[in-house]
């Protein structure tokens, strides 16, 4: 897909800060399938790749990367991938208000995409980038949300950073990024 330097940077730190959390998470003890998570937080972007001819190309951001890497034979990352969007925390299936996130690993790698924008930030960080980008009556993406909605997306926001940093037994502000993507993606270049 030729990504360019800016969404490698911005994959790299969403799959480093997953990476990062998920070890956490098991050092606890926890069953976390930490391959998934960090696979799914590498290649949650990759609809935003795809030319307008791609299939994947016309669903919801999301639900695109997870048909094509369907499509490519890794169905098992679909749901974590699917899962990550910010709009995603507008989803009120499921009677815990998580969002219609489902598994810890999809928790790991949306809240990973929260923290992470071209380098680990805080919620406050990132959702202020939204609002920059995406202010009240935006069109095009969906993100530019009225005063209501963009405070039901926060506070849903904020309940996904305490449930994850729980598991993770940490502090919002101890998260870290494990570094192993550069490693991952040099060995994957030397493959193909």
């Amino acid at each position: 897909l030729r990504p360019p330097a800016w969404f490698l940077r911005h994959s790299r730190a969403v799959a480093e800060v997953a990476g990062w959390l998920a070890s956490r998470i098991v050092a606890t003890g926890t069953p976390l399938d930490r391959r998934l998570v960090e696979a799914a937080a590498l290649l949650h972007d990759v609809d935003k790749l795809l030319p307008a001819n791609d299939p994947a190309a016309a669903l919801p951001h999301g639900l695109g990367s997870a048909a094509w890497l369907a499509r490519r034979g890794h169905p098992e990352l679909g749901a974590a991938v699917a899962a990550h969007p910010v709009t995603r925390l507008l989803d009120d299936t499921g009677e815990d208000g998580r969002g219609g996130l489902a598994t810890l690993e999809e928790r790991v790698v949306a809240y990973a995409d929260k923290r992470a924008g071209q380098r680990l930030q805080s919620l406050d960080a990132r959702f202020a980038s939204w609002r920059r980008r995406y202010p009240p009556g935006a069109r095009g993406r969906g993100e530019g949300w009225d005063e209501a909605t963009f405070r039901l997306v926060r506070q849903r926001a904020d309940r996904l950073e305490a449930e994850v940093c729980a598991a993770a037994g940490v502090r919002p502000d101890e998260v870290r990024r494990l570094a192993w993507t550069g490693r991952a993606l040099r060995a994957a270049r030397t493959r193909s």
